[in-house]
């Protein structure tokens, strides 16, 4: 091999294309499998309310109808996977509508074409890191929804929190406050406000509805205004004051951030240039000399040296990111 994009590369290139598209096939017939079954079942539980043959519990049905993951087998599965249930609350706080089962699926498929792409053209324990790669990839993508969707609440959350302020100040109790904020308020806060509106209005207690947002939102904002709206419950006092000190304060600590993200650019920056910079030079060197960088994936030697190279600089990027990333 004297090219590293020579035959073996095109191999390489057909397999990781064919059987990432075969993956991405299995996952868009999963979820559509997933969802014909889901309304199927829907309409099963609606036909025996209507005949009045599920007469008990029959809103118990409807939900486990609406929250299944698919085949009994599947779901006995699923039970397996540690911790499952914080995994789906992942999903759900990425708005992500994949469910679980989908995930897993993406992850190994995604690593099996990385890393059998990868063995085409290198050999060793060297496929092993395209494989972790390729898992990555679904977590890194969930990752950046849900920092994308916590942003934006955090953004909105203020102005949402004078929303209630102003119409408990007039007059309305707190849960239509909660309408109210549904109504008005801009998405993602909104969806979150009416789901809290709709559970304690099926006959949850508002302690626990607010508590589960705070599980849905692991924002400290969110749990700062939890806290406050629980604490007024049990002692008393002037919940519109106390939203409008709080929302002063979430506008002053948001302000904060930004200035802080002003001042750590610099470290960013750095750990970013430090880390792209190895890998430029060696675009660069395989360009103008690539009998000169190929000895890098041929010789067993030049593997581990540029394993032990990825690693080091995965290492020092994370280490200038734990640096710059200032908690508050």
């Amino acid at each position: 091999m004297n090219r590293l994009l020579g035959e073996s590369g095109l191999i390489a290139l057909a397999l990781f294309a064919s059987i990432a598209l075969a993956v991405l096939a299995i996952v868009l017939a999963w979820e559509g499998a997933r969802r014909v079954m889901r309304q199927r079942s829907i309409m099963t539980q609606l036909r025996r309310l209507e005949t009045g043959s599920d007469a008990v519990t029959p809103g118990a049905g409807l939900l486990r109808a609406a929250r299944t993951e698919g085949p009994a087998w599947l779901e006995a599965l699923l039970l397996r996977v540690p911790h499952q249930r914080d995994l789906k609350n992942f999903l759900e706080q990425g708005d992500m509508r994949w469910s679980v089962a989908t995930f897993l699926l993406a992850t190994v498929g995604l690593a099996a074409a990385f890393g059998l792409a990868a063995m085409v053209v290198l050999s060793g324990f060297l496929p092993v890191l395209p494989a972790i790669v390729g898992a990555l990839i679904p977590y890194v993508h969930v990752s950046r929804k849900r920092k994308q969707r916590f942003a934006k609440f955090e953004e909105h959350f203020p102005d949402s929190i004078d929303i209630l302020g102003r119409a408990i100040r007039a007059g309305h109790a707190f849960t239509t406050g909660l309408e109210v904020v549904a109504e008005e308020a801009n998405e993602p806060v909104a969806s979150e406000f009416r789901q809290v509106f709709e559970e304690q209005k099926f006959g949850l207690p508002l302690g626990e509805t607010l508590l589960a947002l705070a599980d849905r939102m692991a924002i400290l904002d969110v749990r700062i205004f939890v806290t406050a709206v629980m604490i007024q419950r049990e002692s008393g006092g002037n919940l519109a004051e106390i939203l409008d000190n709080l929302s002063y304060v979430i506008r002053e600590r948001f302000k904060f951030r930004r200035q802080l993200k002003v001042h750590t650019a610099h470290g960013r920056m750095t750990g970013f240039v430090l880390a792209m910079a190895p890998v430029v030079a060696g675009l660069g060197m395989y360009v103008l000399n690539p009998d000169y960088m190929i000895v890098l994936f041929t010789e067993p030697a030049g593997r581990i040296m540029l394993a032990v190279a990825v690693g080091l600089q995965l290492f020092g990027f994370l280490v200038i990111r734990r640096l710059v990333d200032i908690k508050f």
